[in-house]
């Protein structure tokens, strides 16, 4: 009997799929497919019929002259992929992805070489049109690493996390960018930017279920913000504000909050900590230290306020992706590469990897296995989760 749920993986330009067993917290190898490039990042069409990627022959902060967003088909019995037609060009890379509520979009998100937001409309039959021409002008701010659309589906947000001061450089200030949507076209409508975005660098969100809460990971600062909003208008002002690391005077460098996803059921909101600083042992780079876990955070249900329980350990490094089941019952978290450790028996290799959790009644985190993925050099920048249709 075919799995009802199947995870995504990739390295590289490789996707791999791999049925899920909820039950036995299982996750089962099947079939690889090939992608035109180097994936950045997907997303399912709501129908779950359709997975869209973006791919880039470049990684982060290199030049990149092929890259493309794709359709493929979700075979509804397995989940397999198939290339659906006619890949359509990007004049940047793609760092994220979304797909509008409605299913008739979908939006990208570009930092390098310039900042911007792309918008492909989706047929009927889930293939992809040619992006719609936005008006010039728009504001799309320093360094972006996330696009959404807000439950309305009437204003997308770039989430431009800024960057760090560096010598000779002073800082990027990071905001929360919004954007009316009205058929695929962009017009300005607000922007959220304490202390004019200066030790603001907010990376990824995600949106409350049934509440009018979004919880924000800060990347550059190691916290989680909780802004309250009505219809389309966030209050200019986070709620609460939340450190995300267990020990965060004892911050390492290369020390960065990353993903961030709440429960579908509501209570809980997930966020990843991740590390992968290095230092020199006997001529091999080996983890330096930090906090590679993911932080729970319990949900008020009448406020929102987000009140830290947890953090699980990831059993690896640099988690860059995780994702739930539908049900919520399974988390599986992706590190991006493999690390060497130093320990009392040497020095180690860690692989990168895909760790499988139970997730608790209480919301708590319960590690089970983990399964190594061999990345031969490339990177494990992306992995998700979808329910197949009719499940």
């Amino acid at each position: 009997m075919a799995s009802k749920t199947v995870l995504y993986s990739a390295v590289g330009s490789e996707i791999t799929r791999y049925e899920v067993d909820i039950d036995g917290a299982t996750l089962t190898r099947r079939e690889t497919v090939k992608a035109l490039a180097n994936v950045q990042y997907a997303w399912p069409h709501p129908s779950r019929r359709y997975l869209y990627v973006a791919t880039s022959n470049r990684g982060a902060g290199l030049k990149a002259d092929s890259n493309h967003v794709s359709a493929f088909q979700i075979d509804p019995h397995t989940g397999a992929l198939q290339s659906h037609g006619e890949s359509r060009p990007q004049y940047a890379r793609a760092v994220h992805i979304c797909v509008h509520p409605s299913g008739n979009y979908l939006l990208a998100g570009h930092n390098l070489p310039r900042t911007g937001l792309t918008v492909n409309p989706i047929n009927a039959d889930g293939t992809l049109a040619p992006e719609i021409t936005q008006q010039n002008g728009l504001d799309y701010g320093i360094y972006p690493h996330q696009v959404m659309v807000t439950p309305s589906g009437r204003a997308a947000m770039l989430i431009d996390r800024g960057n760090d001061a560096e010598p000779g450089k002073p800082e990027d200030p990071g905001a929360l960018r919004f954007y009316r949507f009205d058929q695929g076209h962009l017009s300005p409508l607000a922007a959220i930017a304490p202390n004019w975005g200066y030790g603001f660098g907010p990376r990824h969100l995600d949106f409350h279920p049934t509440a009018p809460w979004m919880y924000v990971s800060l990347e550059r600062q190691n916290q989680l913000y909780m802004y309250r909003y009505a219809g389309d208008a966030i209050e200019p002002v986070a709620a609460y504000v939340r450190e995300t690391l267990a020990n965060p005077k004892d911050a390492k460098p290369r020390q960065h909050a990353g993903t961030i996803h709440v429960h579908p059921d509501g209570r809980h909101v997930y966020l990843a900590n991740r590390a992968d600083w290095t230092v020199d042992h006997g001529g091999t780079k080996a983890f330096g230290g930090g906090e590679n876990n993911i932080a729970v955070f319990a949900i008020n249900p009448g406020t929102g306020e987000p009140t830290l329980v947890q953090h699980a350990d990831t059993h690896s490094f640099h988690v860059r992706t995780f994702a739930f089941d539908p049900g919520g019952k399974l988390m599986v978290t992706a590190s991006i590469k493999p690390l060497a450790v130093r320990d009392s028996a040497g020095i180690q290799l860690v692989p990168a990897a895909l760790s499988v959790f139970r997730v608790g009644s209480d919301g708590l985190l319960n590690f089970v296995r983990r399964y190594e993925v061999p990345t031969d050099g490339e990177i494990h920048y992306w992995m998700g989760i979808v329910g197949l249709p009719g499940n």
